[in-house]
Formats: C-alpha cells, structure tokens, sequence
C-alpha cells in the first residue's frame, strides 16, 4: 500500500479537454472510470456509440467515460480538436469528456498513459482500448479493442465497479 503513495496514481494526472481547459483527473476521485482511446476514422469508430450508452446508463451512478483521441493507429485521427470534437457530437451525440488529442504509446506518450501501461503491462495497440479505473483510483482491468463497450463483460465489470 505504501507504493501508492510514493508513485503518482491514476487520478493525479492533468490533462487537457478537447476544448483546451485543463483538467484535474482528480475532480473524478471516488468515480469509476472507463478511460478509452478513440479515434474517428477506425474501424472500431462505431464503439463511440456503445461508449456514449454505458456513459448514459451508469454515468448517472457516477461512471465517467473518458476519451482520448489518438492519431497514433494508422493516422486515423487526422483532424483538429474542432473537427474531433463536432465529429464525436454530431455523428454519436457523444456527452462524456473528451480530451485533446494524445499520444497513448511509445517514449513520448501522454503520462497518463504511461502510467495505465506501467500498471497493466498493457498499452494501448490500437484505437479503442479500455482501462477501467476503480472508486478508489486503481486499475481494476482493461479491455482490448476488440472487445465492444456494452460486451457482456464491460457491462458486468462496470457494474461491479460501481457497486463498490
């Protein structure tokens, strides 16, 4: 237990919104998380709509989506934080957080990424890769890109989660 309190955990990240504020991770503490990374020209974009779902059916309960969008995979989030941002609402209404675009691998990757790839040994492969992120600001389990946002398994841990 002493090593959390030594290292930087999961909520004690800053990062910036999509729409250029800077946000506190620590403004979730005590909210599950499910921190994805996103990108609009993907094969996977279609998750955006799960994504805004479970956002919709648990965010009252406190879970917080949150969306990084990455140009890391296959240039596949090519366009400016304008264009992420109207492309998100006007195509799947998307209301959770979204933030500025992100590297989420290799040396130059966004700390909080570094970060879920240290505690995982999992980092991001490509786009849609989901951490999940305890009440308690730990990483409860993460889930490939392959693996949609309402799978049976997202929804069973998410509401396990919550329940905690």
């Amino acid at each position: 237990a002493a090593a959390e309190f030594d290292s930087p955990g999961i909520v004690d990240h800053v990062v910036e919104s999509l729409t250029g504020e800077t946000v506190d991770l620590a403004s979730f503490r005590g909210k599950p998380m499910l921190i994805v990374n996103t990108a609009s020209k993907c094969g996977y974009t279609p998750q955006y709509d799960g994504l805004q779902k479970l956002y919709e059916r648990y965010g009252e309960g406190e879970l917080v989506v949150i969306g990084f969008p990455s140009n890391d995979f296959g240039n596949q989030e090519p366009g400016s934080e304008k264009q992420v941002r109207d492309f998100c609402r006007l195509t799947y209404g998307v209301q959770f957080p979204m933030f500025a675009k992100t590297r989420v691998r290799g040396p130059g990757a966004e700390p909080l990424y570094q970060h879920l790839a240290g505690v995982t040994g999992d980092p991001p492969r490509w786009n849609f890769h989901k951490y999940l992120i305890g009440r308690d600001g730990n990483l409860i389990t993460n889930f490939s890109p392959r693996t949609k946002p309402y799978d049976d398994k997202v929804v069973a841990a998410v509401e396990q989660a919550l329940s905690q």
